[in-house]
């Protein structure tokens, strides 16, 4: 069969025909469409609102110091003049004796170990009645006479769980300064034996007195309510974000006293919930201060939760700037995209990226990766990024160039949105709320934050939610305990 002069372009123009009938065109100017279907948008945390739940477990350290010199100042302003009187000779002891005591110097308080010892110098006036027959013949009658005595006590101070003051005073003796001495017709009559019982008789009210004295003025529950009732008060962290730091108490510690450096001390601490929360001021509905627990030790980590949320419009106006407009190319230049649109969504714990597409593909493509929080930058990224299932097995199947290039690392780049302000802030807040301030009458307030660490991001229908928890120590300082 005879061809045609020009048979090699009919041969050339067959071959383009049937390219161009073909899915794929031979070309790499080629447009494809892709219309992969949308990931399904669900949420499993339908607002903000159910993270207010979110609770951390805190304790806020309450140092209780009473000084050996205001106890000593408190027992001698309670104790002055007559201490007391036994005016009859008929008295309970059938003893003969009359006695009046005063208080001859001030009382002195040291410590040993965790017990506090007192001193408390004595006068004593008795009147003795006698009975003596010297000469054969009986005299009798009474006889007066002063004497002077340093009076030992020995006190195992606490607080019981009902927060009455637990003090146990016991007598360790007592040291003669000046011994009584009574003389009758030139015989002196042996009456110290005789009052050293009536005192070793009497010690127990004396140190009864003692008792009674640090009862009526060592009032713990007092202030420790104060402080309690006080930790209830809602807190604004921040005026732009209506953010409130809310504290619920639950139960109050405390350790057993012990004596440092001529201060009796104890470590308590109130433990309860903290959380933050968003919108109008909460109510306060302080609960009754609990009976207190003896405990070992008192844990020291006060742990605030904090949320910083970033809106779906704020990250995708973030995004837009970015890439609306920007050009990839992939094999040297054969093919050729240009981002036209973008809109993020949520799929339970992953952030959706719908991108739109034209030049060598034409449509939309999705991608999915899991909101986390990175602490060294103070911004969210998308772990384990990639594109959709779905979108992956389309692209496959037309444009396979699209899954090797540096189109998908550069979006998981650039989705990064920084939160830092926004931390900085609440943590300025927070510091300016619990830093060394008066919150009370004789009660000051002393914090100090440390490290923050990551929990979670959450994803809401509305936004990106970040959880972190803020590690310090807090410290209510109660004075005038006496």
């Amino acid at each position: 069969m005879v061809m045609p002069k020009n048979s090699f372009l009919n041969k050339y123009s067959a071959v383009v025909l049937f390219c161009s009938s073909m899915t794929v065109g031979c070309s790499p100017s080629s447009t494809v469409m892709t219309n992969p279907k949308a990931p399904a948008e669900k949420y499993n945390t339908l607002s903000t609102m159910q993270l207010q739940k979110e609770q951390y477990i805190s304790v806020v350290n309450v140092p209780i110091e009473i000084g050996l010199l205001d106890v000593e100042k408190q027992i001698n302003a309670q104790l002055q003049g007559l201490l007391f009187e036994d005016a009859s000779y008929e008295n309970d002891n059938n003893d003969n004796v009359k006695s009046k005591v005063w208080k001859r110097a001030p009382i002195t308080v040291s410590a040993k170990d965790s017990l506090l010892q007192y001193n408390v110098p004595l006068r004593i006036w008795v009147s003795v009645g006698y009975k003596i027959a010297p000469l054969g013949f009986e005299i009798s009658g009474f006889k007066e006479s002063e004497f002077e005595l340093d009076l030992k006590f020995i006190t195992r101070f606490g607080i019981s769980p009902d927060w009455q003051v637990d003090a146990k005073t016991v007598s360790a003796g007592f040291d003669w300064i000046k011994k009584p001495i009574i003389r009758v017709a030139g015989i002196e009559i042996p009456v110290a034996g005789v009052v050293g019982r009536v005192l070793n008789n009497n010690l127990p009210k004396y140190a009864g007195l003692i008792d009674a004295n640090l009862r009526k003025n060592i009032d713990i529950k007092k202030y420790v309510s104060q402080a309690w009732n006080l930790l209830h008060e809602p807190n604004l962290l921040s005026e732009e974000f209506r953010t409130w730091l809310v504290v619920l108490p639950t139960d109050v510690l405390m350790t057993p006293f012990y004596i440092q450096n001529n201060v009796v001390k104890a470590s308590l601490g109130i433990r309860g919930y903290t959380q933050t929360l968003t919108g109008v001021r909460p109510a306060n509905a302080p609960s009754a201060l609990p009976n207190l627990k003896i405990a070992g030790n008192i844990p020291q980590d006060f742990q605030i939760g904090v949320r910083s949320e970033i809106s779906h419009d704020e990250v995708t106006k973030l995004a837009k700037q970015y890439f609306l407009g920007q050009k990839f190319d992939f094999k040297d230049g054969a093919y050729q995209v240009e981002v036209t649109d973008l809109s993020v969504y949520g799929q339970n714990d992953k952030l959706v990226i719908k991108s739109g597409l034209k030049g060598s593909i034409e449509g939309n493509v999705y991608f999915k990766g899991v909101p986390t929080f990175d602490p060294a930058t103070n911004t969210i990224y998308l772990k384990d990024f990639d594109y959709d299932l779905e979108t992956k097995n389309v692209l496959i199947k037309t444009a396979n160039w699209l899954l090797q290039g540096r189109f998908k690392n550069q979006m998981q780049t650039q989705f990064r949105f920084p939160i830092g302000q926004q931390l900085s802030d609440i943590r300025k807040n927070i510091e300016s709320t619990i830093g060394n301030r008066v919150i009370g009458r004789g009660i000051k307030l002393k914090g100090k934050l440390e490290n923050m660490q990551p929990d979670q991001v959450y994803l809401t229908p509305n936004s990106l939610v970040s959880v972190l928890y803020i590690k310090g120590k807090l410290e209510l300082k109660i004075d005038g305990l006496l």
